[in-house]
């Protein structure tokens, strides 16, 4: 069984994160944190899904379902930066032969080197290709996106399941609690 991921949930974290990746490591930090898609999803597209787009159609390969998934700013600036590449080219390409994306493997290593180098490795935990997707759905939990909502963008069949997915933990939840004045 693969070892359990967590989620980066500081913004200051994040941005540590970003700056410890460059050109095609950094885009597959930012689109994937953005899209929260899987990384068997997010490893096949090309240029051309995103570049110039305002909405991602992507037929999910674990479900099959086909998904509309809104690009927000911050994957439109990427894309309109990402220039000398054709549509065709995979957004992750592998420098070693043709056009192919890197592997699963690759972009575990990727990110785990950066968050090392970030200095943040030891204070997020386990970080893998998961953590794009958890981080993506834990920060529409603190941005206040309703429980329900996150989950139907997830897939997921329950409240619990989500939260238990993107990491909101005991003490958060009482700290929650403890906020409330009347």
């Amino acid at each position: 069984m693969a070892n359990e991921v967590n989620a980066i949930k500081s913004k200051r974290d994040r941005n540590k994160m970003k700056n410890a990746l460059h050109g095609r490591n950094r885009l597959l930090f930012t689109v994937g944190v953005s899209l929260g898609l899987r990384i068997s999803d997010l490893l096949t597209l090309k240029v051309g899904d995103l570049r110039g787009k305002e909405t991602l159609v992507l037929p999910e390969q674990k479900t099959g379902k086909t998904r509309y998934i809104k690009l927000n700013a911050t994957v439109r600036k990427e894309m309109k930066e990402l220039t000398g590449v054709s549509d065709e080219e995979y957004l992750f390409r592998s420098a070693k032969g043709d056009n192919r994306p890197i592997s699963r493997v690759h972009a575990h290593r990727i990110l785990n080197d950066a968050a090392k180098r970030a200095g943040i490795a030891d204070k997020v935990g386990a970080i893998g290709t998961h953590t794009l997707r958890k981080t993506h759905g834990y920060i529409l939990h603190d941005n206040g996106t309703d429980i329900t909502r996150i989950m139907t963008m997830m897939g997921h069949s329950t409240p619990a399941m989500t939260l238990k997915y993107i990491g909101v933990t005991k003490d958060e939840i009482d700290q929650a609690y403890e906020a409330i004045e009347v």
